[in-house]
């Protein structure tokens, strides 16, 4: 088949998956192959971007032998020495619960990328609700915080647990109510469809308070600096994931990183148009913008873990409730009126 005729094969809104393959359980595999491929080698571009340019910002050289050519092999030999370790679960841990609690973290960001558009059809699946989706299965990482915590045994692990759940249910709030000035404007749920409505701009033109917003919510969902008292390894070791060894610690990792892509991804598509190219560059294939954006956001996640000092637990908690929700709630109705306005 010839590129001209193949490209007729590609259906605007429909995956490409679909349009080529008419079995239902052979197009299903591709789309997982393409999804796990994402969910397990992006996060090691993150690892090794996070380990040289927090080098460098310190004036180090950073991983250097690993893979030879500047350390690129670092994030790989870490996972082999992960998968080395001896796996331990405490006495009096539950163990079902705490074997089954990294995973519980892990997956919701594993099933985001199943609607997270690189293209108007490279993308596993476009739901008519796919925001709301993207959104919802997020929340569910929080029971695999609690669980961790619970689970372990350990008062530090718990306490960590609390914190983080009570910072997380704090922040979905303001992230939930960004993201619905964006579906207001753009008209749909659908992440294909708010990508297709910034053909002329973005809307972080339009929406740059709850672009900001939506920013700030993503690192306190991630627990990333300067929400990273969660974590906080001068107080409470290493938090919920104190009592985690080898692969469940890597499971733990590779959820923290994978997040950082599925944020990072989600912004881009609510607020820099998604694979949208700029107005002179459509030349640019459409994957590449989208990679170009996220790999953008997550440099600003790595920036910031260096630059910016951690706030106490009552500030996080006080910034939200106080500042972020009255923002997002004024700022939702402005956005109705002008809506209302303009038709």
């Amino acid at each position: 088949m010839s590129a001209r005729a193949l490209a007729f094969t590609f259906v605007p809104g429909q995956s490409f998956a679909n349009s080529l393959l008419h079995n239902f359980w052979l197009a299903l595999v591709v789309k997982l192959v393409l999804v796990m491929g994402i969910v397990l080698t992006g996060p090691l571009v993150v690892i090794y971007a996070e380990l040289k340019i927090m080098a460098h910002m310190q004036h180090r050289l950073g991983p250097m032998y690993a893979g030879r050519f500047h350390g690129v092999g670092q994030p790989i030999a870490d996972g082999i020495k992960l998968i080395q370790k001896e796996d331990v679960i405490p006495t009096a841990a539950d163990g079902w619960v705490f074997s089954l609690a990294p995973a519980v973290v892990l997956v919701p960001y594993i099933a985001l990328f199943v609607v997270l558009p690189f293209s108007n059809t490279i993308f596993a699946e476009n739901l008519d609700v796919g925001i709301f989706y993207a959104l919802a299965i997020t929340a569910v990482s929080v029971i695999g915080v609690l669980m961790a915590g619970w689970a372990s045994a350990n008062k530090f692990s718990l306490i960590g647990a609390l914190r983080a759940a009570a910072q997380l249910i704090a922040y979905e709030l303001p992230m939930i109510l960004a993201a619905v000035a964006v579906v207001m404007q753009a008209g749909t749920l659908s992440l294909v469809g708010i990508s297709e409505a910034q053909r002329h701009y973005w809307f972080v033109l339009t929406q740059p308070v709850m672009a900001l917003v939506f920013l700030i919510a993503s690192l306190a969902e991630l627990t990333r600096t300067p929400f990273d008292m969660p974590l906080a390894e001068s107080e409470i070791i290493f938090g919920a994931y104190t009592e985690y060894t080898g692969m469940k610690f890597g499971m733990l990792m590779l959820a923290e990183y994978a997040g950082i892509l599925a944020f990072s991804g989600l912004a881009a598509v609510l607020f820099l148009g998604g694979y949208r190219p700029l107005p002179g560059l459509a030349f640019i294939p459409a994957p590449l913008w989208m990679a170009a954006k996220i790999g953008v956001l997550a440099f600003l996640t790595i920036w910031l873990r260096v630059t910016y000092p951690r706030l106490r637990e009552d500030q996080l908690q006080r910034f939200s409730w106080v500042v972020l929700i009255p923002i997002t709630l004024v700022d939702i109705m402005a956005t109705a009126v002008l809506k209302v306005a303009v038709k």
